[in-house]
């Protein structure tokens, strides 16, 4: 991956962020979604190979709490690095995550089929996720509401689901379930429409001075948002904890 092509100054609006061209916008929202496909594709293929290997579901199964903490510690770790990582390595470090997320979701999607006799649900959940994605994203590229800015009070309502997911681990309430699930869609479908005006207004790119680092990034964070409006889809469709 070249890491030479930088994003110099910006614009004469004076505001951080502002892309010089909307060839450098879609350049921007072209790479961050190609490599975002390139990350599902990779888990997918893991979680294929999960789901048909017993060997390897049972060994994914017992180091889940591992994998957990290895994909939190490199999402948070690429994040937080992107400035001083070169954009190949930040991008091997996404494909990293990816292909250990499949073998999480392997296990995950493994479960739902044994449970239901059939892959119906997934199937279900996959395609409702995929909707609700892609038109939040769309919903980010053509309004005219201010999306972008929006970005830090969403991140910071998901450590409030965290917290209430987490409660809800302990009194098990089926209707908290139920709410916590469409409020989870709700936020990232949001999120994922703030993201796509941070990416087309340039915000990565004046924030890490590439393109490239900023195409990884922006990858990384539709990444997380599409898996998690999946993951609560699936909650939706399976019924919780049933």
């Amino acid at each position: 991956m070249n890491d030479n092509y930088r994003y110099g100054p910006v614009s004469q609006t004076g505001q951080p962020g502002a892309l010089t061209g909307a060839r450098l916008s879609s350049t921007l929202l072209t790479q961050s979604f190609f490599w975002m496909f390139m990350g599902l594709l990779l888990t997918a293929f893991v979680a294929f190979l999960v789901e048909n290997n017993l060997g390897l579901a049972r060994s994914a199964l017992n180091l889940w709490i591992v994998l957990v903490i290895a994909e939190m510690a490199l999402a948070v770790g690429i994040q937080a690095g992107i400035r001083r990582l070169s954009a190949s390595t930040a991008l091997g470090l996404f494909f990293v995550y990816a292909a250990l997320n499949g073998l999480t979701f392997g296990v995950i999607v493994l479960a739902y089929t044994t449970t239901y006799g059939t892959a119906a649900t997934v199937v279900e959940a996959f395609l409702s996720a995929a909707a609700m994605f892609g038109g939040a994203a769309l919903f980010g590229l053509v309004t005219r509401r201010n999306m972008a800015d929006m970005f830090g009070i969403l991140a910071m309502a998901t450590w409030g689901l965290l917290v209430a997911i987490l409660l809800n681990l302990l009194f098990n309430n089926s209707m908290l379930d139920l709410l916590i699930s469409v409020v989870g869609v709700v936020i990232y479908a949001a999120l994922t429409a703030s993201t796509t005006q941070k990416i087309t207004r340039g915000d990565f790119a004046y924030l890490t001075g590439s393109v490239e680092k900023a195409a990884v990034w922006g990858a990384l964070l539709l990444y997380l948002e599409f898996v998690s409006i999946f993951l609560f889809m699936l909650r939706l469709f399976g019924g919780g904890r049933r």
